[in-house]
């Protein structure tokens, strides 16, 4: 398998976090169906797609403007917190890969963030349930930026924070929102598909890995 080595050494790593780190994606769409469900409402896979990526209260402005919800968004946002908390007890979990990748760069000692279009009370808690949150150096949040996915801002955000230059950084990423905001920001992005995410458009990924076991990532960081 051929791929695009970086133009510089790695020297910092920035992580999506729904989708690719944790599973919470499986979540979010049990979250949305019943959101829907509770109105007659179906949630399509269209609607998923064009959520999947965004800023929490502009991804639920997207479901209410797409079926002409008679609610406002931020009470639909706790509605969602609450469906969501109440469902995530069976269903979140590290995706594979994850701690056997932070156990390599940690014996490599390279730094590493998570950029998330989640909120920070999301981030810190799905984090700590899927036990890496002390392994980071950084957690970059919807609250933390103002334009979030697909602009670059949050991985912008994130190479100001590692210190290095938009080509020294990697990015994972699982969905469409989240890889143009990479790849604009001027890292070296890798798209990591989670089962929801299969069909969606990596235009400018440097190549596209089935999860972060795959061993073109380990080259790319000189993992050996």
């Amino acid at each position: 398998m051929t791929y695009p080595l970086p133009e510089r050494p790695i020297r910092a790593i920035a992580f999506d976090m729904d989708g690719v780190l944790a599973s919470s994606e499986d979540v979010y769409e049990r979250t949305g169906t019943e959101t829907l469900r509770r109105r007659g409402k179906p949630f399509e896979d269209a609607l998923r797609h064009k959520m999947m990526g965004l800023p929490t209260l502009v991804a639920l402005q997207t479901m209410i403007d797409w079926h002409g919800l008679d609610i406002g968004v931020e009470e639909l946002a706790v509605e969602s917190e609450r469906t969501f908390w109440e469902l995530a007890a069976d269903d979140l979990r590290p995706m594979p890969g994850v701690h056997e990748l932070f156990d390599r760069i940690d014996a490599a000692g390279l730094p590493r963030g998570v950029v998330t279009s989640g909120a920070s009370n999301y981030a810190e808690r799905i984090l700590t349930i899927i036990g890496v949150r002390d392994r980071l150096d950084f957690v970059i949040t919807a609250d933390d930026v103002r334009i979030g996915k697909p602009d670059p801002e949050p991985y912008l955000m994130a190479i100001e924070r590692h210190g290095v230059e938009p080509g020294e950084m990697i990015v994972f990423e699982d969905s469409a929102n989240g890889c143009r905001a990479a790849v604009a920001s001027g890292a070296y992005a890798v798209a990591t598909p989670s089962p929801h995410t299969h069909d969606h458009d990596f235009t400018g990924a440097q190549f596209v890995a089935e999860t972060l076991a795959d061993p073109r990532i380990a080259s790319v960081l000189g993992l050996g």
